[in-house]
């Protein structure tokens, strides 16, 4: 089976400015969700390529990590999650 090539987002700041940060996935949520991890809130990303700029709102939860978790792995991680807001043109 072949997998879906991979596109990259830039982040953008509150000014719609390109950032430094540039996160790879084949969708616009496996970017948003690693922007989420890495405590980015109000998440906008700029597909390269496109006049796409896809809009997230993101946080980060403690929960109770899986009955068979590796005993390295602490009682409480840390989850991503991202909501959709929409896409904007540009």
């Amino acid at each position: 089976m072949a997998s879906r090539p991979k596109k990259n987002f830039v982040l953008l700041d509150n000014g719609n400015n390109d950032t430094n940060h540039v996160f790879s996935s084949a969708q616009p949520r496996g970017a948003a969700l690693k922007a989420a991890s890495r405590g980015h809130e109000s998440i906008r990303l700029r597909e390269r390529g496109t006049n796409r700029v896809h809009v997230f709102k993101g946080w980060v939860e403690t929960v109770n990590a899986p009955a068979n978790r590796p005993s390295w792995l602490p009682e409480k991680v840390k989850k991503a999650n991202v909501k959709k807001l929409g896409v904007d043109h540009i």
